[in-house]
């Protein structure tokens, strides 16, 4: 079954222009960690794993060719919830790193704190306590 044994059963996968300088801003500005990065002859990110807690978000090069190359071509900017035990020290490490913060740690009605920032090609990342229970 998907989702045991440590393995995630759903990854955001996602394309960059400037892929390594996404990988750069979502290692150290939102804590991001390095799974796997494999590039290609001409120095393109073919395929990137990048794990928080969890989860991981795969991603790559616009433009490399191939099925979801052409697929994402004209896709718009997606949203991502990430969940982190420190909403307040997370956010304070990407105001560090100079992350476009869109919304400040903020106490939300259902339960979370929160925040929300806006990456380098303009995905957006929430990152926040609430994580739901995915029964078995």
């Amino acid at each position: 079954m998907a989702g045991t044994n440590g393995r995630p059963s759903i990854y955001p996968s996602m394309l960059y222009a400037d892929a390594k300088a996404a990988i750069r801003q979502l290692t150290e500005a939102f804590g991001f960690t390095e799974l796997a990065v494999y590039e290609g002859e001409d120095g393109s990110v073919m395929h990137a794993e990048l794990v928080q807690g969890n989860g991981a978000v795969m991603l790559g090069s616009k433009g490399r060719g191939g099925r979801f190359d052409e697929a994402m071509k004209s896709a718009g900017p997606c949203g991502v919830y990430t969940v982190v035990d420190d909403v307040d020290a997370h956010h304070q490490r990407a105001v560090a790193h100079g992350a476009e913060i869109l919304m400040t740690p903020t106490d939300q009605d259902y339960g979370s704190r929160d925040y929300m920032a806006r990456d380098l090609e303009g995905n957006i990342w929430s990152f926040g306590t609430y994580a739901p229970e995915i029964g078995a």
